[in-house]
């Protein structure tokens, strides 16, 4: 009896033992015949984790390293860029690490500037990629008008040109900002700069190839002629040797020295007829920053090409940019037949002035009424986003022209991109 039953115990080892060989040996031509396809799933898997992994560090990161209100940073290098442009490099005083920012955000500084009675709060685009250790902001001196040269220059721009040196120390607050780039997701998009406005697009592209996109990047830069070309070497070496990535310098009046294929790629202003020729198709995200004329004609003309609002990314120097949209929304709605929701006349009284206006569509912001009427409101960018001029609301509601940097605590609201929904009383 008991040999059998070892016979039987042999039988079913060996009958096991040949199912698991047999397995194997299956398994392994499954595995050879998609090696391919496995090894793909496991980098895209691989892949997804480090996503995830590298948006939790990023998101811990920032809680744990940002602070409010104003801190302490040192001049540690400034640098002419030409064109009547300054990099500034500037270094925690405390030494302490960085949080990460959205490439194309901005920093507040607020400045004691002599013969002013109060501090000046302006924003200045970051224009470096990402970096713990310190930021760089690339700040042009603005000049007075060409045609009025009796206005005086730009009061904070000279003051940094003229004023701040290595080793100084300045109060900024944490980057902040929703004009950015979101670099979790790659996607194509065609990165534009003019003038000044190279600074946050720049800060994208940096970020770019940090990342290594392998989405199709195209990066427009355009200015009048050389002298105010800014940063060519190190534009040409950054995007050297990358091949998704396509620079185009656009030179809108090239001096006589200036050579085409050298200096520049294109005698010719930024805008759609010119991407009309260069791009393959229009299915990208466009951002874009620049003085006000190129911003206006650039956000009308790619509306008109059929560019998804979603897609359009800008950001706003000073309100012109803002009014122009609201201009392009209002003759859109009259185009439709139905009124615009601003068409109607609101009373604004400002409480602490004792003044009391009327405000309509052509009024502009809260902030533009309050200087038609000598009321004094505390201001920096006039753009939403440094929050100089958050002024709390007595009674009634405010709707935004553009979306702020920052929403003001309920209650307030911030008077230079702000309009009355109705009837409104201010603390003003």
């Amino acid at each position: 009896m008991g040999d059998i039953i070892q016979l039987l115990a042999l039988s079913v080892l060996l009958a096991g033992l040949a199912y698991f060989v047999a397995s194997v040996v299956n398994n392994l031509r499954v595995a050879t015949a998609s090696s391919i396809t496995s090894e793909a799933e496991v980098n895209f898997f691989k892949a997804r984790v480090g996503e995830i992994m590298d948006s939790r560090a990023v998101s811990k990161a920032k809680e744990e390293l940002s602070w409010q209100g104003f801190r302490k940073f040192k001049v540690e290098k400034k640098e002419e860029e030409g064109g009547d442009i300054c990099s500034f490099y500037l270094r925690p005083h405390d030494d302490r690490a960085l949080p990460p920012f959205q490439p194309g955000q901005y920093l507040t500084f607020r400045l004691n500037i002599p013969g002013q009675l109060k501090h000046m709060i302006r924003c200045y685009s970051l224009s470096c990629g990402p970096d713990i250790t310190q930021y760089r902001v690339s700040i042009k001196k603005i000049p007075p008008p060409r045609d009025q040269p009796d206005i005086a220059p730009g009061l904070v721009s000279n003051h940094f040109h003229n004023t701040i040196n290595q080793g100084d120390i300045l109060d900024i607050k944490a980057p902040s900002g929703q004009f950015f780039l979101d670099t979790s997701k790659p996607h194509p998009v065609v990165l534009i700069g003019g003038g000044i406005g190279l600074t946050p697009v720049l800060s994208m592209l940096e970020d770019i190839i940090v990342k290594e996109w392998r989405t199709e990047v195209w990066f427009f830069y355009g200015v009048r002629n050389k002298s105010d070309h800014i940063m060519s070497e190190y534009l040409r070496g950054l995007v050297s040797g990358i091949d998704n990535i396509h620079l185009v310098v656009c030179y809108s009046n090239p001096s006589e020295g200036d050579v085409e294929g050298e200096n520049y790629d294109a005698a010719a202003r930024v805008g759609v007829d010119l991407f009309k020729k260069l791009l393959p198709s229009n299915n990208y995200h466009y951002y874009f920053c620049g003085p006000p004329p190129m911003m206006n004609s650039l956000f009308e003309d790619l509306r008109a090409w059929d560019i998804p609002e979603a897609h359009l990314h800008y950001e706003a120097f000073g309100p012109a940019t803002v009014k122009k949209k609201q201009e392009a929304d209002v003759q859109t709605t009259e185009e439709t037949g139905k009124s615009s929701k601003n068409s109607t006349e609101r009373t604004v009284k400002f409480n602490k002035s004792n003044v009391t206006a009327k405000w309509t569509a052509d009024s502009g912001s809260l902030l533009d009424l309050a200087e038609k009427h000598n009321v004094d409101i505390e201001f920096g960018c006039r753009a939403g986003n440094c929050g100089a001029c958050v002024t709390a609301i007595i009674k009634g509601d405010v709707e935004y022209l553009s979306e702020p940097g920052e929403m003001p605590e309920a209650g307030s609201c911030l008077a230079c991109v702000s309009t009355p929904k109705g009837d409104l009383e201010f603390d003003a």
